[in-house]
């Protein structure tokens, strides 16, 4: 297959999903920053309209978003590979783990967001974001092991990866501290052995001089 780019930012979650996807599946790829997330310029990310990362270039046209850049890996992976997709996931409290996570994800985003756009942290737009994040963090403390343990037999899931890769966000970000939530710490800290979360941790893009 032909080498495809990813395009993201090192110190993004939804970047570093698709990231560890590649790796995880032995999809060649190059990486190619977006060093300005504040830019409205669509061609920074890869003529994405909506303005976000990541983004895949392929030879067939440029694939939009984490699920769906992770779903053309899968279909370029070098191997077979047993990925658990968050449509596999058919009991309540599965689903609702995929769910909590990624508008988890989400609310990050825009609490991130609001830092650099240095808007007053004690904004009352920013206090259902962080009412949501907190609240979803201590529902997956309590639900997720259990969700996790009844997964089938797998190589990779994408609940898995996009949870590791919350949880970890936020305290790289500095959003929350995970002090309170040791099942979630002892998951991240297990899944963080993988060599596809060694080579993806987080840091900031440095434009070239």
């Amino acid at each position: 297959m032909t080498r495809v780019v990813l395009v993201g930012r090192s110190s993004s979650h939804f970047t570093r999903v698709a990231r560890m996807f590649a790796l995880e599946l032995g999809v060649d790829h190059d990486v190619s920053p977006v060093y300005d997330i504040a830019s409205r310029d669509a061609t920074s990310y890869s003529d994405n309209p909506a303005l976000r990362v990541p983004s895949l270039r392929t030879e067939n046209g440029t694939w939009f978003g984490s699920q769906f850049v992770c779903r053309e890996l899968a279909r370029r992976a070098s191997g077979s590979a047993a990925v658990v997709w968050p449509e596999d996931l058919a009991d309540v409290a599965s689903s609702n783990a995929q769910e909590l996570v990624l508008e988890t994800m989400a609310a990050e985003v825009t609490l991130v967001m609001a830092r650099a756009a240095k808007l007053d942290e004690a904004h009352a737009f920013l206090e259902k974001p962080r009412a949501r994040i907190d609240a979803s963090v201590l529902w997956l403390e309590r639900e997720l092991p259990g969700v996790l343990a009844r997964l089938p037999e797998r190589s990779l899931s994408f609940l898995e990866v996009t949870a590791f890769c919350l949880f970890t966000h936020l305290v790289f970000r500095e959003v929350r501290q995970l002090d309170d939530c040791p099942r979630l710490t002892a998951f991240a800290h297990s899944f963080g052995a993988r060599e596809s979360a060694r080579l993806t941790e987080y840091r900031f893009d440095a434009p070239p001089v």
